[in-house]
């Protein structure tokens, strides 16, 4: 006889996966000193309370709207001359580098070595540029040659530069090779194979990662000013120094109409690129942009004061590294590390609670409301929130746990939400006629087959969080970012060094774990 209230089959793989999940993350709380009762007690609620009181009202005054503009106008000048630096150095990176062009997948013939060896030292160049965060390079170029936009610049050229070289090479891998292999057999070069035989097909989805990319080189520059390269982060590092939370607030309302702008733009330009001759008006109105871009910018340039000379020598300060640190270069890899994996999971259960009432589970009040919420803890960026964090909870890595987590949960949030919206209801709506309760219902229906998408969401983006985890401590807020800071502070070359190698290091092993485990999930 049937039992009326059947075991679930799938208790005890789920309970042992839970109490192992916990285990692993166990070391992550000593490690970053966060302390999930001090989200509970009353007292800090009231601190936090008092804190974000001081937000409102939002400055007005017209002296400081003016300096908002003038600045807000040179983040977007920065990452529009800063994406056309990137073009230039990640285009022929590309050309040079693309499997696509080489002998062997045109015609099967064999590379030679001494070209095989350049490919290959070119490809290292790349892992290089991408691997060190933009705001890095902004952070180096400060250090050695002065403040202003123009470090703001050339850090997105140099670590954008490596990313479109690296995209745009596989996208031209990615292209049929039948029209350049024919070309070639007809005696093409290897630049006449690219242009008549690739490109033609490639540009649509080449302008259209180059749109995305410049996107983000405005989300990248707006929090440059942190470390002294400009912009709106700029003014915005000032106001929270000086704790002055009205034109915080004022500020952050600009950081939101600029994601908003941005996401706008980017969506025109791709509506532009299905269209016929779109490209061309894109590209057009790309250059045009880039040139009202160098124009405004040329007059802060000249009074800055930016020594180009200075760099050299300051590369040479970097040589050797200090090899005596390599139990702090570990300290500060772990505390990375455990800041991105307790915030990736604080965000995964904030984003599960959000993403009910954001899918419209609990009526059309709470799905607005939830919503707005979710805009606003994405719209953020990471660095800005972990500034906010250290002035709530104080300096260290327990605030950079708190800013991925609310930055991470917005992101996630809204992915949830629409996996739930494009959800089957049929299980859901069969098991709630046959009795069971609205939480039952959710738990046997759609939630088994959402979860392992939710999973795929959170993975990812904790991929991304080790990422963003080494430079929050340029805020204050811990691990690698916060060695590197000091380090570059106190004219410690050397040590700062031996932290950007470790930061390399770390990003090229979560970039070659990420590749293996999506090549295992396909």
């Amino acid at each position: 006889m049937l039992s009326p209230h059947p075991r679930d089959p799938a208790r005890w793989p789920r309970l042992f996966t839970l109490l192992l999940g916990l285990l692993l993350l166990a070391p992550s709380f000593p490690l970053t000193q966060f302390n999930p009762a001090t989200l509970a007690n009353p007292d800090s609620w009231h601190t936090m309370a008092g804190f974000v009181a001081g937000f409102f009202p939002p400055s007005l005054q017209s002296s400081f709207l003016h300096d908002v503009a003038r600045e807000t106008i040179t983040t977007l000048a920065s990452a529009t001359a800063g994406i056309a630096l990137a073009i230039l150095l990640g285009a022929p990176l590309a050309f040079a580098t693309t499997r696509a062009l080489e002998r062997q997948a045109l015609a099967a013939e064999r590379a030679s070595a001494s070209m095989e060896g350049v490919k290959s030292l070119l490809r290292g160049l790349m892992v290089i540029l991408r691997g060190i965060p933009e705001i890095v390079w902004a952070l180096l170029f400060v250090r050695a040659a002065g403040l202003g936009s123009l470090p703001a610049v050339l850090a997105i050229g140099l670590a954008y530069g490596g990313m479109l070289g690296k995209v745009y090479a596989e996208i031209l891998e990615s292209q049929p090779r039948e029209l350049a292999a024919a070309l070639h057999l007809q005696g093409a070069s290897r630049w006449q194979c690219l242009l008549y035989g690739l490109w033609p097909q490639a540009l649509p989805e080449l302008l259209s990662y180059s749109v995305y990319r410049w996107e983000c080189a405005i989300r990248a520059s707006a929090v440059m000013g942190f470390v002294g390269a400009g912009g709106v982060g700029q003014l915005l590092d000032t106001s929270l120094k000086m704790l002055n939370g009205g034109e915080v607030s004022t500020l952050l309302l600009v950081f939101l109409l600029l994601v908003n702008l941005t996401e706008g733009l980017s969506l025109l330009s791709r509506h532009a690129l299905e269209r016929p001759r779109g490209g061309v008006y894109l590209l057009g109105s790309g250059i045009v942009a880039v040139v009202a871009s160098v124009q405004w910018l040329l007059p802060g340039w000249r009074d800055s004061g930016f020594d180009l000379s200075a760099i050299p020598r300051f590369i040479h300060d970097f040589f050797l590294p200090d090899g005596s640190m390599l139990a702090e270069l570990a300290h500060g890899t772990l505390e990375t590390l455990a800041m991105s994996a307790l915030g990736t999971v604080l965000a995964f259960v904030a984003a599960a609670m959000l993403a009910m009432p954001a899918a419209g589970r609990f009526g059309s009040l709470l799905k607005l409301a939830s919503r707005l919420l979710l805009n606003l803890l994405r719209g953020v960026p990471d660095l800005l929130w972990a500034s906010i964090a250290v002035l709530a909870v104080g300096l260290g890595p327990a605030a950079g746990v708190l800013a991925l987590a609310l930055h991470t949960a917005g992101v996630l949030g809204r992915l949830f939400a629409e996996t739930l919206e494009n959800a089957d209801p049929a299980a859901e709506q069969a098991l709630r006629l046959a009795g069971a309760g609205r939480v039952q219902a959710f738990s046997y229906g759609p939630l088994p087959a959402i979860f392992s998408q939710w999973v795929a969401y959170t993975l990812y983006r904790w991929e991304n969080n080790i990422r963003i985890a080494t430079v929050l401590g340029i805020v204050g807020a811990g691990g690698l970012g916060q060695q590197l800071y000091l380090a570059l502070s106190l004219f410690q070359q050397h040590k700062a060094a031996s932290l950007i190698i470790a930061m390399l290091l770390l990003s090229w092993l979560v970039e070659q774990l990420s590749r293996a485990w999506r090549q295992h999930m396909a």
